[in-house]
């Protein structure tokens, strides 16, 4: 049965997550998998709906996009590390199968290289990143049943 993730998104930098987003859409694609997409404010936002659609349980992984660039203030450096701390607990916590795909760039054309489908693609890792878990997870399953 192909996997079914959830693409919680922030648009803040709509660009550069419109291309992540075709990136990790693609890698979808190529792995059979079904997805739904929502919409966040912002990167801080994204743990939070993670955890909310996991306990849904309609959801094998989760693929978080979006993009912080820095700014004038020290709020660039909180939203970074509460962002992937909060993806960090979330997998380690709940066993959450989740590909990272926030981006954390000083400016915008560091992100556009590290968005673009035909640059570094980092939408796509982030979804080869969650499917990675999810196959793991399903070994480990599969292991446990026929021992």
């Amino acid at each position: 049965m192909p996997s079914h993730i959830l693409i919680v998104e922030s648009p803040y930098y709509k660009e550069i997550t419109d291309f992540l987003i075709e990136g990790a859409v693609a890698a979808l694609g190529e792995a059979n998998a079904t997805y739904e997409r929502v919409c966040v404010p912002g990167a801080l936002e994204i743990p939070l709906a993670i955890k909310i659609a996991h306990e849904s349980g309609l959801y094998d992984g989760f693929i978080a996009l979006g993009c912080v660039l820095r700014g004038e203030t020290s709020h660039y450096d909180i939203v970074c590390n509460e962002s992937a701390s909060g993806l960090s607990r979330l997998g380690l916590d709940y066993n959450i199968a989740i590909g990272n795909g926030i981006l954390t760039c000083e400016n915008e054309e560091q992100a556009l290289v590290r968005a673009r489908p035909d640059k570094k693609n980092k939408g796509r890792d982030a979804a080869l990143a969650a499917l990675a878990i999810i196959d793991l997870k399903n070994k480990y399953k599969e292991r446990h049943a026929t021992a």
